[in-house]
């Protein structure tokens, strides 16, 4: 299989408030909501409320970054409407709901692929957003700096409105990964690999298997929906083909995994949408579960679901997680 390039950036975004900002509990929906429609009236020429029969939306930025329609060429999703969205918006944690001018929020950006390229659409429309208000009675803020996520240092600054050149991350998504499901069996009975992994969700993960959102998250549903999404933002907005991974052996191997310990539990919330003039329910599981097995192969998909985030509504910051692990002696298929 041939070198696998995913390039990806992770941008934090400092604003303080003008005036007080009053926000809901669950801040990534008023954040990407608010984006959206700022980012609708700054970039869109025709000012059509739909893109689907607009003349420009395949060469439309905000088409590509909001609504990401496959292209007419594309052999991956033709029957859907829209692809994966290439960034993820991480609101500021906790539950708090007021700030003053006093306070600094802090949210997260991960642009993947292209769309590191449009860094610039993001922090002008973040920009513009702040002076139109954001949060019940439009509150306004002032976007201070933007900072990289790899480097830790300021490339944007509301002093000088100036943009410092960075470069991208690139996944550490090594040659011919999938050879070490089909190695596994070949280790040593006493090479110490991870055996435990405790994933921690951090944001409502919404993931769907059988035709509806489950709890019951068995390791295997995990990884088809990481497969899924990563096969696809690569396929999209990186250029690959993910044609040549072997879906079926992966999920079949990921069935070997056992679950140790589940504490989730559900989490319901909800948006307004402006587009569909209708509340939405966007409720997903939140907590802690633990995998034992030989978890080694799984370990590329893992971590790339801790930047990219998995499930629905990742651009909200949905699917978030955070993952631990311990060392052992896993049990192979060569050990049974």
């Amino acid at each position: 299989m041939p070198d696998i390039k995913f390039p990806f950036k992770r941008f934090e975004f400092h604003i303080r408030p003008e005036e007080q900002l009053i926000l809901p509990s669950y801040k990534g929906s008023t954040l990407r909501g608010g984006f959206g429609n700022a980012f609708r009236k700054i970039v869109c020429a025709l000012k059509i409320k739909e893109c689907g029969g607009c003349l420009l939306k395949d060469r439309c930025i905000y088409s590509y970054v909001f609504e990401t329609p496959p292209p007419p060429d594309a052999r991956m999703m033709r029957k859907y409407t829209s692809a994966p969205h290439p960034f993820i918006i991480e609101p500021p944690p906790g539950t708090r709901r007021s700030y003053g001018p006093e306070d600094e929020l802090i949210f997260g950006l991960t642009l993947i692929g292209r769309a590191v390229d449009y860094l610039p659409y993001f922090i002008y429309t973040f920009d513009e957003l702040g002076r139109t208000g954001i949060g019940r009675g439009r509150g306004r803020y002032e976007l201070k700096t933007v900072r990289s996520g790899a480097e830790d240092r300021v490339i944007y600054s509301s002093d000088t409105k100036t943009l410092e050149s960075f470069k991208p991350t690139i996944m550490p998504f090594p040659q011919n990964w999938e050879s070490g499901l089909n190695a596994g069996a070949k280790e040593s009975k006493a090479a110490p690999r991870p055996c435990s992994l405790t994933l921690n969700f951090l944001t409502p993960t919404r993931i769907i298997y059988n035709g509806g959102l489950t709890l019951e998250l068995e390791f295997h549903i995990l990884i088809r929906s990481l497969l899924r999404r990563l096969s696809l933002l690569y396929y999209f907005h990186c250029g690959g083909d993910p044609s040549p991974w072997d879906f079926r052996g992966i999920i079949e191997r990921a069935k070997e995994i056992k679950i140790k310990k589940r504490n989730l539990k559900w989490y319901d919330w909800e948006r307004y949408s402006s587009r569909q003039e209708t509340k939405m329910n966007m409720g997903g599981f939140v907590g802690e579960i633990t995998f034992e097995g030989d978890i080694a192969p799984f370990m590329p998909l893992i971590k790339a679901g801790e930047v990219l985030h998995v499930g629905k509504g990742t651009g909200f910051g949905l699917g978030k997680y955070e993952l631990s692990l311990s060392l052992g002696v896993a049990r192979t298929g060569a050990d049974k």
